[in-house]
């Protein structure tokens, strides 16, 4: 549920920092989220769209972390926040454009959570991505899937879209990646989205309700075990082959 905007002045840039504080909250969910993607991530990772950190402290640790934020105030939170770890630095990264300062670097993990929905030009994102990684580099991305509980939950804060594992494997194709594994994450929270946008009308996901669902993550983590699931996410990891 990561949101960068660029300046919190409009109403989109409110719910976006709104949302990071609340996440920040829910300590159980970003671990479990971490957890189902920590295998995929390698030593020099590119983070986009890092907000506060609240997934970037999972992985600070790793031997070069360059974390990225449009807001300077992002920026600033970011730099304070892992000022004790030597391999962590901190970029401005507006998509699909690169900076002269990141263009010539390769790594071998991007990292890009809840934030590829925010952009109007997926596709030419993903590409700007795949500049970024070395050969065999992985793109570890999540998005939100399923177009049909799109609501105010997801227009507010500036969404353009939900995905479908079709269209996540069209925009890979298109970018040169090679879907190295997809899959559905957060069955749970299918039926809360859906209740809190489409029927409440909410914008922004009440406190208690977060509190509760994340308290009851333990319980959420057993999805793994269903033969056939669906959820309010998609994985998607990519490969650059060449």
């Amino acid at each position: 549920m990561t949101v960068d905007r660029a300046l919190h002045t409009g109403p989109e840039d409110v719910l976006g920092a709104a949302t990071l504080e609340r996440m920040a909250l829910a300590p159980a969910y970003n671990r479990w989220m971490f957890d189902r993607l920590e295998r995929w991530i390698g030593s020099r990772v590119l983070e986009v769209g890092s907000g506060i950190g609240n997934m970037s402290q999972f992985f600070a640790e790793r031997d070069k972390v360059v974390l990225t934020a449009t807001a300077a105030a992002y920026r600033e939170r970011l730099r304070e926040r892992f000022r004790d770890r030597p391999g962590v630095s901190v970029r401005d990264l507006s998509l699909p454009g690169v900076p002269p300062d990141l263009a010539g670097q390769q790594f071998d993990t991007i990292i890009c959570l809840n934030v590829l929905e925010h952009i109007e030009d997926d596709a030419g994102t993903l590409k700007s991505l795949r500049s970024l990684l070395e050969p065999g580099g992985r793109l570890v991305l999540l998005v939100p899937a399923l177009q049909f509980i799109y609501g105010p939950l997801d227009r507010a804060p500036g969404h353009y879209r939900r995905y479908s594992r079709k269209r996540l494997r069209e925009r890979y194709a298109d970018a040169g990646l090679r879907m190295r594994h997809l899959e559905h994450f957060n069955m749970a929270g299918i039926l809360g989205w859906w209740f809190t946008g489409r029927v409440l009308r909410r914008e922004l996901i009440p406190t208690g309700s977060l509190a509760l669902y994340d308290r009851l993550v333990p319980l959420f983590r057993l999805e793994r075990l269903l033969p056939v699931r669906i959820g309010q996410s998609l994985i998607a990891i990519g490969e650059r082959s060449q």
